[in-house]
């Protein structure tokens, strides 16, 4: 369904990707680790074609991203670490909004903007202008807007960063339901519990390669460590030696 082929991404002398190859399943969970500046964002952003690859492709659901960009965002909800969303706008407004862009109109798409508001619990605030939401407001309703066209592939960029316990148990509720229905959700978090909870299988990068790759527990055992948090930080440490 979500498919990375050999994907690298540099600036100038920086390579901020480097030979990525990663398959994520329909009804399959990938969480992407990495320390601030291993390459998670980069990948994402190329994979969702808002960046241009130096070399190798991406695909969902069958279709090339580097081919047929607009085909690819069809298919896509793409949920950034920074929202944007239209302080002026309520919440309803912009879910509405957001649906038509996505070419939804008439009776199928009050549907699903009633669909994503009762989901997300944004019933008590869909009529607020989005610049007076807290932070875990404005997140469920940036995760509406970017899933209001029902897509069979997510991708989620630290969807629960800066949000309350009762906040970030929506979000997980919330992907639990989507992985039961066969979309395929790769998300990036530096949160451990997080990907214990969620992950069916993760993958770890070390500036801009992916060094491990597997189930939690898979991976947690190949590095004889006693939990993913301790794995994690044993796989992120530079080879003695290794300079960047």
């Amino acid at each position: 369904m979500i498919r990375f082929e050999r994907l690298t991404k540099r600036y100038g002398p920086l390579t901020a990707v480097s030979d990525l190859s990663l398959e994520v399943h329909a009804g399959e969970v990938y969480a992407l680790l990495g320390p601030n500046g291993a390459g998670k964002t980069t990948a994402l952003r190329c994979l969702a074609s808002l960046l241009t690859p130096t070399t190798g492709t991406t695909w969902v659901d069958g279709i090339c991203t580097q081919e047929a960009p607009i085909g690819v965002r069809r298919r896509l909800a793409f949920l950034a670490a920074s929202m944007g969303l239209y302080e002026r706008l309520s919440g309803t407004e912009l879910i509405t909004y957001f649906g038509q862009l996505h070419g939804l109109d008439g009776p199928r798409l009050n549907e699903r903007v009633e669909a994503m508001i009762d989901l997300l619990g944004i019933e008590d605030f869909r009529d607020r202008l989005c610049g007076r939401l807290s932070t875990g407001q404005r997140q469920r309703i940036s995760l509406a807007r970017a899933l209001v066209h029902d897509p069979p592939a997510l991708i989620l960029d630290e969807p629960t960063i800066g949000l309350d316990v009762l906040s970030g148990q929506t979000i997980y509720e919330f992907i639990d339901r989507e992985r039961a229905r066969g979309k395929a959700i790769l998300f990036s978090t530096h949160q451990m519990d997080e990907v214990d909870l969620l992950a069916d299988r993760v993958g770890v990068l070390r500036g801009g390669e992916l060094v491990a790759e597997g189930s939690p527990a898979s991976v947690v055992a190949d590095t004889g460590e006693a939990n993913l948090a301790r794995a994690f930080l044993s796989l992120i440490r530079e080879p003695a030696g290794e300079v960047r």
